[in-house]
């Protein structure tokens, strides 16, 4: 039989244990209080370390001088100490002030950082103070601090606070601070890129990122968009000078949501559709979506997704604008059109592109940026040295194209080949007289137009002798020049030509004039 009092001890026993087991689980630190609170012992906490900082004394702790180490101070004293260990000597008089020449001012900051306290930048000069102050120190915490911390600049001689995210979008960097102020935004292990640091007495000066020759309030514009805010644009000039500013400081994902855009949902032809003028088309955005019909297994049309933007490609409408395009119809119904200064060399390359898109072998020039000249080549940049098109491109007059000729609505003419040649045999001739003094004869007034002209010109029908003269008998051709024009992109199938394919330009919108007087009378005074 077990002795009552022999368990009774036991149980205690056991409890006590219990008790002490808990006493000591109860004050190991939980894993965060032991990343709060937990300081390394590089230096003996309780001892006070004298740190002379120009002409101010200050006395740190170790357990201030250990919570951010490796630094210059904690290798300083740990030398000192060690010295005085081996010399077998006191350590309290055996340790010396350490005596740096640099600013106490920002050191008071530094010290309130040793001593667990958060230091937070109070402008841009006061920023980069501490950020050169903690490389030299080499304060590990402080410059992962200060690394993380927004960006101070000043615009236009205005101070902005500027959190470092904005910076490092995917669309918008690199950029101009990532590149012109390298040193605040490399890696904490790679401060000051490009500078020998070996035998660097001290830090490099360093002054805050300013740029004064922008507008402050433009730039403001600018940081709340990147915030992804959106900012109502008043007018065509405040747009070119947000984008004239993107450009700057290379906001490239934020130009392109900038720039003049239209995207719809185009019902009739169950399709997305982008508007965008031709400047600023990028080779990166466009892409070629195939459409085989039964009678043409290769027909495809151009499509274009603004680059850093949109997450898929629209059916690109092109809007080429600037009267820059001379639009000829010959007589047997075919159009072409024919460009002009830059406007020629931008559809050159994008012909080039999308020849490229579709693996077309390549036939002209190397393949340049799609916005710019280029270099100098032995083959112009024309259209006609791609293997898309001829100089002049083929142009498709959709019946469904909303038309202004000379300010007016146009309406589909006549195709009769033989009342056209008529018409110009009358007008070789001279329209006949009435005995009463020169009037037009019925018969002149009433024949049938012979330009692709607006219906009803009264400018036109008054003095036929005026109109342009177009002999259809003998291949004439008719010019349009096209004040704004609209355009898609279609690939087709076509025979004899430089390959398999083609590339047209089928009619959308067009805004256009058929002669000098209808684009006089759409002048306007000065002033």
């Amino acid at each position: 039989m077990a002795n009552p009092k022999v368990e009774s001890a036991k149980n205690n026993k056991d409890s006590n244990n219990s008790q002490v087991e808990v006493r000591q689980e109860s004050s190991q630190p939980t894993s965060t209080q032991h990343l709060i609170h937990h300081i390394p012992k590089i230096l003996p906490h309780e001892r006070v370390f004298p740190i002379q900082i120009g002409s101010e004394l200050f006395k740190l702790s170790g357990a201030s001088i250990s919570s951010d180490a490796p630094s210059y101070f904690s290798q300083y004293f740990q030398c000192q100490i060690k010295t005085a260990e081996d010399a077998g000597e006191d350590i309290s008089t055996a340790i010396r002030t350490l005596y740096i020449d640099r600013d106490p001012e920002t050191f008071k900051d530094i010290s309130l950082h040793l001593q667990g306290y958060h230091v937070q930048p109070r402008d841009a000069t006061h920023f980069v103070r501490l950020f050169a102050d903690a490389q030299f120190y080499s304060l590990p915490k402080l410059i992962s601090q200060l690394y993380d911390e927004s960006v101070y600049t000043s615009v236009g001689h205005r101070e902005f606070q500027i959190p470092r995210e904005l910076f490092t979008d995917p669309g918008n960097t690199p950029n101009f601070f990532s590149l012109g102020f390298a040193a605040f935004f490399s890696s904490p292990d790679d401060l000051f890129p490009g500078l020998d640091k070996e035998g660097l007495l001290r830090p490099p000066s360093i002054v805050p990122p300013a740029i004064p020759g922008r507008s402050p309030e433009i730039f403001q514009e600018i940081l709340h968009l990147l915030r992804g805010y959106p900012v109502n644009i008043r007018n065509e000039t405040h747009r070119a000078e947000l984008l004239r500013d993107c450009r700057y400081f290379r906001f490239k994902g934020l130009e392109q949501r900038l720039i003049p855009h239209s995207i719809s949902f185009n019902l009739s032809r169950r399709k997305e559709e982008i508007v965008l003028r031709l400047r600023d088309i990028l080779k990166s955005g466009i892409s070629i979506s195939s459409e085989p019909t039964p009678t043409d297994p290769l027909a495809a049309w151009v499509n274009y997704g603004r680059p850093f933007v949109d997450d898929k490609p629209y059916e690109l409408v092109l809007e080429i604008g600037d009267e820059v395009t001379r639009l000829q119809h010959s007589p047997g119904g075919a159009y072409r059109a024919e460009f002009y200064g830059d406007t020629k060399i931008r559809i050159s390359k994008m012909f080039e592109v999308i020849a490229t898109k579709l693996n077309l072998p390549q036939t002209t020039q190397p393949l340049g940026l799609l916005m710019t000249k280029g270099e100098t080549n032995s083959q112009p940049a024309t259209p006609g040295n791609t293997p898309l098109s001829e100089d002049l491109v083929k142009v498709i007059m959709d019946p469904e194209a909303s038309v202004t000729l000379d300010g007016k609505p146009w309406s589909w003419p006549d195709d009769d080949t033989a009342t056209i040649i008529s018409w110009n045999a009358k007008l070789e001739s001279g329209p006949p007289s009435s005995a009463g003094g020169g009037q037009d004869s019925p018969l002149v007034s009433n024949a049938p137009p012979l330009q692709l002209s607006a219906s009803g010109s009264g400018a036109n029908q008054a003095n036929p002798r005026k109109r342009k003269r177009v002999d259809m008998a003998q291949g004439g051709t008719e010019d349009w020049i096209i004040k704004n024009g609209q355009w898609r992109l279609k690939i087709q199938s076509v025979r004899n030509g430089k390959a398999v394919i083609e590339c047209c330009l089928v009619a959308v919108k067009l805004d256009a004039f058929s002669s000098e007087q209808a684009r006089n009378a759409q002048r306007s005074f000065l002033g």
